[in-house]
């Protein structure tokens, strides 16, 4: 597949450019992602001890969440590299949640051809359940 008309030049990217991927988490996707990862937390595999805690009910691993933040850098700056996130998650997200991903341009650092990305997470209230910053090279 020929990508070179989708993949942005250093020159297009403007600040204030927005990209965003929306999605629904279901207990296929949580079930996959831990087997795929390895995590076996009963926080996010098992109904009843999730219902012990704080939480009330499982929650979606953090991780998974952050993994939207990284499908929307892609849509934003296809074809370059993820080089750097820093994140706070901020609110639990459950199954059934729809997970909308934000990421906005705040500054081309010229010098070292990377794009600075603020990064956030909301879910179907409005209200963000992860938050952050990553850096992103641009290959051309």
């Amino acid at each position: 597949m020929d990508y070179n008309d989708d993949v942005k030049q250093w020159e297009e990217f403007k600040i204030g450019d927005v990209a965003r991927f929306a999605k629904t988490v279901t207990d296929s996707d949580v079930v996959v992602w831990c087997g795929l990862t390895g995590d076996m937390n009963p926080m996010h595999l098992n109904r009843e001890y999730s219902k012990t805690t704080r939480f009330g009910d499982i929650i979606v691993p953090g991780v998974y969440v952050l993994g939207f933040i990284s499908a929307t850098i892609s849509k934003l700056a296809l074809g370059h590299i993820y080089a750097q996130q820093n994140i706070r998650f901020r609110k639990p997200v459950y199954v059934g949640d729809t997970i909308t991903a934000e990421v906005s341009l705040i500054e081309k650092l010229e010098d070292k051809k990377m794009l600075r990305l603020a990064t956030k997470c909301f879910n179907q209230n409005g209200e963000v359940v992860l938050d952050g910053e990553a850096l992103h090279y641009i290959q051309r």
